[in-house]
């Protein structure tokens, strides 16, 4: 049976060292920003055509927009594995599946359904930034709820924002006195 594990081991690509299962490490920010450069310089210079080079800079600049925000996903988030997988997998893989066909071969060859390599690129590419910015609005929309949250606990303490506040002060104290201020009339005297 230590040929199945063995097997296994290969297929996966992971090592079992005395009882211990090594998994790969979990991509830092730093990777995934360092991915998305990679991705960018495959792109550069003319590599592609342009309405392919916008869409990845589209794809690359939410992806980087959304890098701060992951730890509010949280772990394990199916939106902030999205996001490492697109940086470090699904766009490079569609830009390198691309870029090692021929150009002319690839822009003018159907090869799905009547469309061409570039056209099904550019709809992986579509795909994948309308999903990042769904990714990007949830995150946001997270900080946003939170913010209007936290404004109703504040309104809700101090009173409502439109009247500047309600806090309550006891009506023994006394008002602090102004150096030279109007006195307000004390009632003695003509009416």
């Amino acid at each position: 049976m230590a040929w199945l594990g063995d097997l296994l081991a290969r297929i996966t690509g992971h090592r079992e060292e005395a009882g211990r299962v090594e998994l790969p490490r979990v991509p830092t920010s730093q990777d995934l920003l360092d991915s998305l450069d990679r991705v960018e310089a495959m792109v550069a210079d003319g590599a592609v055509h342009a309405v392919v080079a916008s869409r990845v800079g589209r794809v690359c600049a939410t992806v980087r927009d959304t890098i701060p925000r992951l730890p509010s996903l949280g772990a394990g988030s199916p939106q902030a594995y999205s996001v490492m997988a697109t940086a470090t997998d699904y766009l490079p893989e569609a830009i390198g599946g691309y870029l090692r066909l021929p150009r002319e071969w690839a822009d003018s060859r159907p090869v799905d359904g009547g469309r061409t390599s570039l056209m099904v690129l550019i709809d992986q590419l579509d795909l994948l930034g309308s999903t990042m910015d769904k990714v990007f609005d949830a995150v946001c929309r997270a900080d946003a709820t939170a913010l209007v949250a936290h404004g109703r606990f504040l309104a809700e303490k101090f009173g409502p924002a439109a009247g500047g506040g309600g806090l309550a002060l006891d009506a023994g104290t006394a008002t602090p006195r102004v150096p030279g201020a109007l006195e307000p009339p004390t009632g003695t005297g003509p009416a």
